[in-house]
């Protein structure tokens, strides 16, 4: 049985929501397993053990959160040379842009030298105050049924064996 694994961080809920999408389109794969983690609980071993991924953050300051980046950090050498090859997608819920974090991430992933299945997904917010940067975010169904395209598109690549 193939793994997916979607790691994500999520500071006011936007990007959850997506990461949760994702993963309920993946679920509608059988023969699949999904697992859906935050990036703080995310160790090196899972990103070892799964056979493709969804990387889900939001943009903060024109870059990945800060606990994505600490996912990466702590997981990037342990897995260097040894996940080449798998596929994964992005996911970022950003305030107007969130290109940078889609840039960051692509590095990182070249870096594993994984491959993209899918361009990254950005849903903006248009949160430009600090209030609305801050308050909850609700993303909305046709972007949320975005997110879930993704997730099963990816889950049914892995589960026949594409990627």
């Amino acid at each position: 049985m193939k793994t997916l694994l979607i790691v994500f961080h999520s500071l006011t809920g936007g990007t959850r929501q997506m990461a949760q999408a994702a993963a309920a389109g993946a679920r509608a794969e059988s023969g699949l397993r999904v697992l859906l983690q935050s990036a703080v609980a995310t160790k090196p071993e899972d990103v070892l053990a799964a056979d493709g991924y969804i990387f889900a953050t939001p943009e903060n300051l024109a870059a990945m959160s800060g606990m994505m980046k600490d996912f990466f950090d702590r997981s990037y050498y342990p897995a260097l040379e040894r996940i080449n090859g798998r596929p994964y997608a992005t996911l970022i819920c950003a305030g107007s842009d969130g290109q940078n974090a889609a840039r960051q991430i692509e590095r990182i992933a070249t870096g594993w030298r994984l491959k993209a299945v899918a361009d990254p997904l950005i849903i903006c917010t248009h949160a430009q105050t600090p209030e609305a940067i801050l308050a909850p975010k609700t993303i909305s169904a046709a972007a949320l049924a975005r997110c879930r395209e993704l997730g099963a598109s990816l889950g049914a690549g892995l589960a026949m064996g594409i990627f």
